[in-house]
């Protein structure tokens, strides 16, 4: 059985780049003992991939690195051996070599894409590859001890909040960059011409939301070779997620059933069409050879049975968001009487408004409507109704984005999805915090049996 699934949890969705200094310095450590004193056991964070610009983090230049940005400026003195950097290095050879030369080449060339180097580097020709690494061996080798430096700083955080009580929930894109380290690395498991370019990207079809749909760009893999390499790749990245993870989200979770195949050429998501991915495979492979998976599936907006069939044979548990609740539809699966043990419960995610910004948004007669679904009186108890009716539902997990736990307006909205401008940037002060918040949640915990003991 999924051990997630085995207890009343609840947690924090905040993403490191929020912390007060953006970083995981100090106030990760002290992040982790409010969690702990508030009796939340699960901190959820977004990806922490290297961006290739800006501060996206669901478009990065590898599925495994961690981003620098996100650390320290200077990192605590560790006693990090040059044996213990080598081991780890051998270990994890199958990405860090290809993503050490690859940021090593993309400087050399002012960061442009890959599909722009010169030929030799560009379709990876053994003798300029080994050319290239000779003459830049230092900055090669300077790559790999920084993402080891990185990883030894994670490992302590994460041994701090297992010391605490706190599991680490990360978040896993389910596809990847085009002007990447993998892509680059790996041009077999993608869909690319002679050129390196994509000849089919990933996205959404048309809705009632978008009459275009949605055109990703994320070039789309190359299912046949990954299954006859039994999924190499895939378990390479779950693998490395484990390490750094008790628990991953894996985003857009029904693309492991069928893709969106949306030709290169076309500007938009219309002209697209479903084709069956091997999923069920894919997921067996990592079973047999981890065991019992701690993932979580993203299954939002329109989820088909088969979908529902391969969550359930893996026994993975679901999402769902109070936001999407009030409507007359009684099968609506975000409605409370609705979410069973097999979901993780929000308020609202990362893409959504903050509660309370989305609520000032609605039109009057759907605010009054909410209220009375709620069985409040005051606009100004709706935040703190949606908590405790998710922090009350069957969910075995109860996640509580931070902006909703300090009952923040819109102006805290961490990404509005189709946007550029202004998304990732919100962080929260210390201050903000009153001194008898974590008391207070600590007692909504006990009262709906989500303080969690192993």
């Amino acid at each position: 059985m999924n051990p997630w699934l085995s207890g009343r949890r609840a947690g924090v969705l905040l993403h490191t780049s929020s912390l007060p200094s953006g970083r995981l310095d100090a106030d990760a450590w002290r992040w982790i003992d409010w969690l702990a004193e508030a009796g939340m056991s699960v901190w959820q964070m977004l990806p922490l991939g290297v961006p290739l610009s800006g501060v996206s983090p669901y478009q990065c230049a590898s599925a495994f690195a961690l981003n620098p940005a996100l650390f320290p400026l200077e990192l605590p003195a560790v006693r990090i051996s040059s044996r213990q950097c080598v081991e780890w290095r051998e270990r994890e050879r199958a990405w860090i070599e290809d993503y050490a030369l690859f940021m090593t080449i993309r400087e050399k060339y002012h960061n442009a894409p890959w599909v722009t180097w010169p030929e030799p580097l560009r379709l990876r020709k053994a003798d300029a590859l080994r050319e290239f690494a000779a003459r830049h061996e230092r900055a090669i080798a300077r790559h790999v001890r920084q993402q080891y430096q990185l990883f030894v700083h994670w490992q302590a955080l994460r041994s701090h909040a297992a010391e605490r009580g706190v599991a680490l929930f990360g978040d896993m894109p389910l596809f990847v960059a085009h002007d990447s380290a993998d892509v680059w690395a790996h041009p077999e498991c993608f869909l690319l011409d002679a050129r390196g370019q994509p000849t089919f990207v990933a996205g959404v079809p048309p809705d009632y939301f978008s009459p275009t749909g949605q055109r990703w760009g994320n070039p789309q893999y190359a299912w046949n070779h990954l299954e006859s390499d039994h999924f190499s790749w895939w378990c390479e990245r779950l693998r490395y997620h484990f390490e750094c993870f008790d628990l991953v989200r894996i985003d857009h979770f029904r693309g492991l059933v069928a893709s969106w195949m949306i030709p290169a050429s076309h500007d938009t998501a219309t002209e697209g069409y479903w084709q069956a991915v091997p999923g069920r495979e894919l997921l067996q492979q990592i079973h047999d050879l981890m065991g019992d998976l701690p993932l979580v599936a993203e299954d939002l907006g329109v989820i088909t049975p088969d979908v529902n069939a391969l969550r359930e044979r893996f026994g993975l548990p679901g999402m769902s968001v109070l936001q999407f609740a009030f409507d007359s539809f009684p099968d609506n699966p975000h409605k409370v009487e609705n979410v069973d043990l097999d979901r993780v419960y929000y308020t609202g995610t990362h893409d959504n408004d903050t509660t309370a910004g989305w609520f000032d948004k609605l039109e009057a007669p759907v605010r009054a409507d909410v209220m009375a679904a709620l069985g409040v009186e005051q606009p100004g108890e709706v935040v703190a109704a949606m908590r405790m009716r998710v922090l009350s539902s069957r969910a075995a997990l109860a996640m509580l984005p931070m902006q909703d736990v300090l009952g923040l307006d819109g102006h805290a909205r961490m990404n509005t999805p189709g946007t550029v401008d202004g998304n990732w940037l919100w962080r929260f002060g210390w201050e903000q915090l009153p001194a008898g918040l974590a008391a207070s949640l600590h007692a909504q915990l006990e009262q709906t049996g989500r303080l969690y003991h192993a």
